[in-house]
This record gives structure tokens, C-alpha cells and sequence, in this order.
């Protein structure tokens, strides 16, 4: 099958086409971001790649079928081509995932607020080590799997993250509720996406959409210390639900965690007995936690009754996903950590485990408001008790501020309150001038550091230029 993707630069878009590439159809695709390391990893993968969209060009190609990504909407000529005709078959990335592989598949989808990409690259991991040969689609770079996404052996299990998002301007439902899961992991819910979700009980919707369709021989695994997520499954009676986390009341208990300069320990119990215990190098009582919804989700889906079968020993060491807490500078006196954190939980989470984990360093957090969500006032507050825990605060201008007018976040007005709470906070009006400021600060001062970047964008690019000035 000839199958032409709208956007096949985009990160989900691209490792998409990778898979339909991978399992024998021919791909090609359109896109106007046309740059590395996606674009060359298509082309090397045999994929052309169209610059810019054309509806004369779409219509001379008639591929079979045409994937419609995000970036597209009304007013997009190869959309309005497509409405127009109304002969060419045209489907959103979450059904085409559905329709030409999950289906034929035992799908873990990992869903949730925070930790969706470490938890799934877990899981995938996981299966792996311990000889299951499965799939994945994993929306980050991962550091301990050869690529982002692989299809596996036919009728493996397969790994996906299962994004809360709308799906594509003509289907407003969230990705996950395509995906088919056999087993569903539930990490945590909390209010984001202010863009689509009105508010947390429009999320908790969504969330409650998506456990519906667990079949009654797979499981729901979800955070057990987590009040949102167990308001979800109290009534759930279709599947078994599996609790995981720091209460003796759950199945699965994160027991005796601790965290040090040179990494944390914690143990698994299963019903009660030892699972096994896991020392490796990432940070925070979170990433505990991701390991074991992996591990439960990857156990449950090798033997519906017993997890512990799986062996563990994979997570010791496993180094996780790019830009999560990835540390890009490591010296005595300065350490440089980049980081996709952009929701206040997840700032306030990385924080207090650096605070432990550098107990002689001042904390130095330079914050980037981009997302749809954490661009605009909404979770202004959070935001701003989050960043306290931090000596010295950096706030970037918010993303896009000229379009979202009185509601954007106020950089400015959060770093006056930081410094009025006794810490010192900065908003620079631009990224260079950030830059230079935060190198002005490092080199007059040499107290022992540690900068953390958060973003889940690129920041203007000084968290790179940063790193290589020192």
C-alpha cells in the first residue's frame, strides 16, 4: 500500500511512517519543518520527503491512503483537496496505528499527566530483556532502545504512549482511545492541555473514555497514591484494576526508596513478597514509581496472575530518554541538566529530588513557558511555588506571548515573587539575554551549581550554547 503522511516530520508522524516502512508499505510524505535528525532518518530509511504542501502534487501521487497529522486543519490546501474530491481515503496517525497494526496485537498503552515516555521506553525495555520481542512507539529519543519505534515480531506485544491530546481537526476525541489496550497503565492525572480541556473533570472524562474498552482478560494498572486516578477506577468492575505505589494498600508497593549524590535504590513488593530491588543512576521517587507501573504493565502482559515472573534486572541500568533529567555537563562545581518538564508537578517533583541529590549545590532552575498550557496564566501559581525550591530562577518570555495577550504567563511578575520569597528571580526579556545573564551569574560566583533546564521545546537554543561555553 502507497500511504502519504501530512506532516511526516513531526516526531510521532515520522516514527509512524517508520513502522508502515518497516512493515512492508510504501511511505512518503509532506512537510515544511524539514530538518534533522528526523528528516534523515526517513530518507536513510528509503522515505521521500515533499517540501511544503501541494494539492496538484497530492492528486498526481493517489496513494492509497492519506494520514492526516496534527499540524493540519482547515485551510490546509492538501485538507481542503481532500474534502473537496471526497475519493481519496484519508485517516488521523491514531487510526491508522489502530487499523494497520495495534489491532493484531497485546498492547501496554501507557497513559497519564506526567512520566508517559520513560514509563513506556520501561516497559519496552523490559519486554525485551526478558526475551518477549515486542514493539514500541515511545515519543522521545530513547537511550536504551535502538530507535523510537519498532514493530516488532508479528503478533508481539507492542508498547505505546498513549497521548490525552485530540487526535486531528476532524476527530476532537484523545489519541488514546484508538489504541486498543490490552493492558493500560495510568500514571497520574492532573489539569493540562488548557487548549482543548476545559478544566480537570473535562480530563478526568477523557481519561474515564479510555478505561472503558480494557477487555476483561487484560488489567488496569494505575498509580494507587494518586486521588484522581482512584476517583476513576472505584466503580470498575468490566477488568481487574491493579494499584502500584507507596501504600501498604497496594498490590505492588515502592518499598525503602532512597537517593543519594550517586543514584537511588528502592524494592518492589508484589502481594506482600519481594519482587526485587533496583539500584540504578535516575533520579526521584517518580521515576520509582514509573518503574514499577512498567514493570507491572510488562509482567501482567507475559502472565495475566503473576508479574514477578519478569525479571528486573534490565532497570539497573537503564539510562532513560533524552532530555529527561538528561545531565549534559558533569563537574565538581557545575552540573547542567536538561530536562522536558512543563507542568508545575513535574518541576516541583525534579527539584526536590536534586535538592537531595546535590545537598552542597545551589539550584539554579531556568524555566520556559511554551507549552499550549504552561504559555498561559492558567497554572501561573504552581508555577511559581514549584520554582521556589530553587535558589535562583531564570524565566524565558512565554511562548508565542503576542497571540495569547492578557492570558500569557507573566515571567516577570513570577520572578518579582520568587525574589520576594527570598530566592533570587530573573526574567530576562529575551533567551539571549537569559544566556548572558546566566553566564554572568556562574562565573562571578563559584559556588558549586547545579542548572536545570526545563522546556519541551528548544529553549532558543542556549541550553546547547550554554553547555558548550563552560
Amino acid at each position: 500500500m502507497r500511504i502519504y503522511f501530512m506532516g511526516i516530520c513531526g516526531t510521532a508522524m515520522g516514527n509512524a511512517a517508520l513502522l508502515m516502512r518497516a512493515l512492508g508499505h510504501e511511505v512518503m510524505g509532506s512537510d515544511t519543518g524539514i530538518y534533522p535528525p528526523m528528516s534523515d532518518h526517513l530518507r536513510s530509511a528509503g522515505i521521500d520527503i515533499l517540501e511544503g504542501w501541494s494539492a496538484e502534487r497530492l492528486a498526481s501521487i493517489k496513494p492509497d491512503l492519506v494520514v492526516v497529522g496534527n499540524i493540519a486543519s482547515r485551510g490546509h490546501p492538501e485538507v481542503e483537496w481532500l474534502l473537496e474530491m471526497r475519493t481519496q481515503r484519508y485517516l488521523s496517525l491514531p487510526e491508522l496505528l489502530r487499523t494497520h497494526l495495534l489491532n493484531e496485537r497485546r498492547n501496554i498503552v501507557v497513559a497519564g499527566t506526567h512520566g508517559k515516555t520513560t514509563t513506556t521506553c520501561m516497559a519496552a525495555v523490559l519486554l525485551k530483556a526478558n526475551g518477549a520481542e515486542p514493539g514500541w512507539l515511545v515519543g522521545g529519543v530513547p537511550r536504551d532502545l535502538p530507535d523510537s519505534s519498532d514493530p516488532g515480531i508479528k503478533d508481539g506485544p507492542f508498547v505505546i504512549e498513549g497521548d490525552e491530546y485530540d487526535t486531528a481537526f476532524f476527530d476532537k476525541r484523545s489519541k488514546f482511545i484508538q489504541y486498543l489496550p490490552h493492558i493500560l497503565a495510568v500514571n497520574n492525572c492532573e489539569f493540562d492541555h488548557a487548549d482543548i480541556f476545559r478544566d480537570l473533570d473535562d480530563v478526568l472524562r477523557t481519561f474515564s473514555h479510555v478505561l472503558r474498552i480494557v477487555p476483561r482478560d487484560g488489567a488496569i494498572v494505575v498509580n494507587g497514591d494518586d486521588a484522581n486516578v482512584l476517583g476513576l477506577v472505584k466503580n470498575i468492575t468490566w477488568a481487574p484494576v491493579v494499584r502500584v505505589g507507596t501504600s501498604a494498600a497496594n498490590d505492588t508497593v515502592i518499598a525503602d526508596f532512597k537517593e543519594s549524590a550517586d543514584g537511588s535504590s528502592f524494592t518492589l513488593l508484589w502481594k506482600g513478597k519481594e519482587w526485587g530491588r533496583v539500584k540504578w543512576a535516575l533520579p526521584g521517587l517518580f521515576n520509582a514509581r514509573n518503574a514499577a507501573m512498567a514493570a507491572v504493565s510488562a509482567g501482567l502482559l507475559l502472565d495475566g496472575q503473576d508479574p514477578t515472573k519478569l525479571k528486573l534486572n534490565a532497570l539497573d541500568k537503564f539510562q532513560g530518554v533524552q532530555r529527561r533529567q538528561q545531565v549534559l555537563v558533569d563537574r565538581p562545581n557545575l552540573t547542567v541538566i536538561e530536562d522536558f518538564g512543563h507542568h508545575p508537578t513535574a518541576l516541583d517533583l525534579t527539584l526536590e529530588s536534586l535538592r537531595v541529590r546535590y545537598p552542597k549545590h545551589r539550584l539554579v532552575a531556568c524555566f520556559e513557558p511554551r507549552s499550549n498550557t504552561a504559555a498561559r496564566k492558567v497554572m501561573q501559581d504552581a508555577f511559581r511555588e514549584a520554582l521556589k525550591q530553587a535558589d535562583e530562577v531564570f524565566l524565558a518570555p512565554p511562548h508565542r506571548a503576542e497571540k495569547l495577550g492578557e492570558e500569557r504567563f507573566d515571567s516577570v511578575g513570577v520572578a518579582a515573587a520568587i525574589t520576594q520569597a527570598g530566592k533570587k528571580g530573573f526574567a530576562p526579556a529575551s533567551h539571549d539575554a537569559l544566556l548572558s545573564e546566566l553566564k554572568s551569574l556562574v562565573k562571578s560566583d563559584e559556588s558549586p551549581r547545579c542548572v536545570i533546564f526545563f522546556s519541551n521545546g528548544a529553549f532558543g537554543g542556549i541550553i546547547k550554547k550554554f553547555a558548550e561555553s563552560i
